[in-house]
């Protein structure tokens, strides 16, 4: 039985055959358990692996000249990210979270100036935007073009900010857990 000359070939015939395809590519990568489609978009569905905020907090503390607190989170919030980085001479210690619903928040700590932070924080375009009373404490709100929004306190001898471009309600939990905590034995 002859097919149709290659003239008549069209594009159309062209998807037709890769549909079946495509299909076969879907199965064996839904059944090998490679793929996930995470359709809830909750912090649940995100395949990046755990950070352990306990021990790098505890770290930090150890390592720091300044008093580094740790937070109590809410249930379902992802610790995902940590890191210290130099910042005015001193470092700064930085841990994150996705929050239940999908939102990353970000702590900072540090002896720096608030200054130095800003600069850090909002990569040297960020403008003030008034204050927020939040915790019992005062924080000044900054903002940047790119739509990322942080508040810093000052504690005399640390800073602390907190970081996101997700809601307000995310970012004072976390303002307010943070401030709630004694600072972790340095040594």
């Amino acid at each position: 039985m002859a097919g149709k000359p290659r003239i008549l070939h069209s594009s159309k015939d062209m998807i037709w055959s890769l549909v079946p395809l495509l299909i076969i590519c879907a199965v064996v990568a839904i059944a090998s358990g490679n793929c996930s489609v995470g359709l809830t978009g909750q912090a649940s569905d995100d395949q990046t692996p755990s950070f352990d905020v306990t021990h790098a907090l505890a770290a930090d503390a150890r390592d720091l000249p300044f008093p580094i607190r740790r937070p109590a989170t809410p249930e379902g919030w992802k610790p995902n990210s940590g890191s210290t980085q130099e910042v005015g001479g001193t470092r700064v210690s930085t841990v994150g979270w996705i929050t239940d619903v999908g939102a990353y928040v970000q702590l900072s700590q540090t002896d720096a100036t608030e200054d130095d932070l800003v600069g850090h924080l909002g990569d040297g375009a960020a403008l003030g935007a008034g204050t927020k009373q939040v915790g019992g404490r005062d924080w000044v709100v900054y903002t940047t073009e790119d739509g990322k929004k942080f508040w810093i306190t000052d504690l005399g001898d640390v800073r602390i900010a907190v970081l996101s471009r997700g809601p307000d309600d995310a970012m004072a939990t976390i303002a307010t857990a943070v401030l709630g905590q004694a600072p972790l034995t340095s040594r």
